[in-house]
């Protein structure tokens, strides 16, 4: 069975420790240090070739991990941005037929984002992860109109990934515990998902696909909880003013990854609001760890050969111009 996992994390020291000398650090780094995540993400080398062996992953598509460049000041998340795709850009050229990469983005120095996805596509970058907000700016605002032209026009799929909520908002919804259960309830256990899945929906409304048709949008974690409110989602349609409902853009221009969430009942209700061409396998390395077992029994739950291939290899291959 061929795989190809396009949410497959990494990043660099120096990014670590730019991210880290900020004057308010990104919480969630904190689980980039747990057990042994920060030598797996650092290595682009033989430890991940060898885990890709054991997972029997054929092709991981590179992306760096959250929350990338974002929180950085202008000037320096346009170098790092510059490096962290050069050093991708490399190791996809070290090994050609076992990694693909997505750029990252100076998202906080607006005007100079869609000359580096241009750039990183130059450099074989096949699409690009952002994030729902770069400070206080929104990923709808208009200055990053430039930025989803671009990517419309040169084909780059846009991967929407979670990210830690703004301190506002962990002030109203996610404190009142103990340090570690506030983060978590902030990140993996809630507050990640509904802020990417809050982004996407935002681009919708504000008419993002209405103007570039041609955009395509990845959300991972099944479709970070919007596939499961499309019924009141598609209410919001009449009253911004959208040519169609939030349904059809999530079916037109919207792909949906696991993320390892290797859960069949996820699967069912994806396949309730989508169709199977737009679901793609993700293992979210290095933080969940899926067996070659584990995978070859979740793809068993499609109904023909033909689903399988799509959702394994076929649809990341279409969607990225992955030739295997």
């Amino acid at each position: 069975m061929t795989l190809i996992a396009i949410e497959e994390h990494w990043i660099t020291p120096d990014l670590t420790a730019a991210l880290k000398a900020v004057p308010r650090p990104d919480e969630s780094l904190v689980f980039n240090e747990m057990g042994d995540n920060l030598q797996r993400l650092e290595d682009l080398g033989a430890g991940r070739i060898a885990a890709m062996d054991a997972q029997g992953i054929d092709v991981s598509v590179l992306a760096l991990t959250p929350p990338g460049t974002q929180p950085l000041p202008p000037e320096q998340a346009v170098r790092l941005s510059r490096a962290a795709n050069d050093l991708a850009a490399a190791a996809v050229a070290g090994q050609p037929s076992r990694f693909r990469a997505l750029s990252t983005l100076p998202m906080s120095s607006p005007e100079h984002v869609a000359d580096e996805l241009a750039r990183a596509a130059g450099a074989g970058h096949v699409g690009t992860m952002v994030y729902g907000r770069s400070g206080d700016r929104f990923l709808d605002d208009p200055a990053y109109e430039d930025f989803f032209a671009a990517a419309a026009e040169l084909g780059q799929p846009v991967f929407i990934h979670p990210q830690i909520p703004s301190d506002a908002l962990r002030d109203a919804s996610y404190r009142g515990f103990d340090a570690m259960t506030d983060l978590a309830l902030a990140t993996f256990g809630w507050g990640w998902h509904m802020d990417a899945g809050t982004a996407a929906l935002r681009l919708i409304l504000r008419g993002t696909f209405d103007r570039h048709p041609k955009l395509q949008v990845v959300l991972g974690h099944w479709g970070e909880m919007l596939l499961f409110w499309l019924d009141r989602a598609n209410s919001l349609s009449r009253i911004a003013g959208l040519q169609r409902s939030v349904s059809d853009y999530i079916r037109s221009n919207f792909y949906i990854t696991a993320s390892g969430m290797l859960n069949p009942a996820l699967l069912r209700h994806a396949l309730t609001v989508t169709t199977v061409d737009r679901l793609i396998f993700s293992t979210d390395y290095p933080f969940q760890h899926p067996t070659h077992d584990e995978i070859t029994a979740f793809v068993g739950h499609f109904t023909s050969e033909e689903d399988r291939r799509k959702f394994s290899y076929g649809n990341a291959a279409a969607l990225y111009g992955i030739e295997l």
